[in-house]
């Protein structure tokens, strides 16, 4: 059988990562999540190659853990998924802990106005800027990327709740204050992208199994409003981008992306979905034909699975995408209580079914 392909991804069958939360990384491999591990030079490279070493010696065998041997310049914490740096350097606070993603405390902001001009000048910025600096006059390159959310999640985090009664009080400086955040962005993502050739792994690890690379806009917090909301305010970001780079994807963590369906097939291109737990995947597939969706298992439900409830969840969820070429499994943000044969499951899986499909159109 042959399957559909979309032009702009060159990926393998099935590809499947997974990200191990920071409580599974403080209680298994004693890794603290102090500033030292985001910003001291070396340290940043002692530990993605002490995370690297970690998954390696448990699932190397399905391919995790290929650098383990390599003390690697990676800019920002790609064995995570947690966003922090634009909204500090746009004037939140940031706590950083020992078993937990940095804390991003709300600016409440009196007005929907930033400066973006002032982001760069901020301390959170130049410390970055001197981490790149550092790692590349000893390294000679760079490698990796730093989370850079999305424009509702930020905008959640500098105006709070306020920014649901911007939508109703101020639409139209609710639209300057988010067009800011997306210039902010831009510039980012571009600095980053032409210092290493990434810019999203750190928002989720299987991206780095296509070729492109993907861009990807997290919008965890479209599930706070509505698609008519997303539409009016947020849209225009994706049209944007979606233009802009390619491949192009959208992060939608919730359980319920399938209520944007049909809007999101209206962007120009959208080839990566990030297809949050209990989303409809045949609903989402009929709609999106071309784009990959990659199935996001539930880190709380896996603990208390058994691996055989496990193989057939991912199963289930593969056959409903309907094409192997456009369709990836992971599990993110693991905690500590996860076994390891839970993940086995999730990888033993994927490779059972690669081997099935392959057979199926002949290879």
């Amino acid at each position: 059988m042959a399957y559909r392909r979309n032009p702009v991804l060159e990926n393998r069958l099935l590809p499947v990562d997974i990200v191990l939360g920071p409580p599974w990384w403080y209680h298994h491999e004693g890794i603290s999540f102090d500033e030292d591990f985001f910003y001291h030079p070396a340290k940043r490279v002692e530990a993605e190659r002490k995370m690297e070493r970690a998954l390696y010696e448990r699932w190397g065998r399905f391919g995790l853990g290929e650098d383990h041997a390599r003390d690697l310049p990676v800019v920002g914490p790609v064995h995570l998924a947690a966003g922090y740096l634009i909204s500090e350097m746009l004037g939140c606070k940031v706590e950083y802990l020992e078993d937990a993603p940095p804390m991003v405390r709300p600016a409440n902001l009196d007005a929907p106005r930033i400066s973006p001009e002032a982001a760069f000048r901020s301390p959170a910025y130049k410390r970055t800027e001197q981490l790149f600096d550092a790692l590349r006059t000893k390294h000679g390159f760079l490698l990796g990327d730093i989370n850079w959310g999305g424009v509702i999640n930020v905008g959640l985090d500098l105006r709070g709740q306020n920014l649901f009664l911007d939508m109703v009080d101020s639409p139209e400086e609710l639209k300057g204050f988010l067009a800011q955040i997306a210039q902010v962005m831009d510039r980012f993502t571009r600095q980053v992208l032409s210092a290493t050739g990434t810019t999203s792994i750190s928002g989720n690890r299987n991206v780095r199994h296509i070729r492109g690379p993907v861009f990807l806009h997290c919008e965890c917090a479209n599930v706070m409003i509505s698609v008519d909301d997303w539409e009016r305010f947020f849209m225009e970001f994706d049209v944007h981008w979606s233009r802009e780079y390619r491949p192009f994807g959208i992060h939608y963590c919730g359980k319920d992306p399938h209520r944007y369906a049909e809007a999101f097939s209206r962007l120009p291109h959208l080839d990566f979905l990030d297809v949050g737990w209990g989303g409809d995947v045949a609903k989402l597939r009929r709609h999106l034909p071309d784009t990959f969706l990659n199935l996001r298992l539930s880190p709380v439900e896996i603990v208390q699975q058994s691996p055989e409830d496990i193989r057939r969840t991912v199963r289930r969820l593969v056959e409903e995408s309907g094409n192997p070429w456009l369709t990836g499994v992971c599990a993110i943000n693991m905690d500590q209580h996860v076994r390891d044969e839970q993940i086995t499951a999730i990888l033993e899986e994927v490779e059972l079914l690669r081997r099935e499909y392959a057979a199926e159109e002949g290879g």
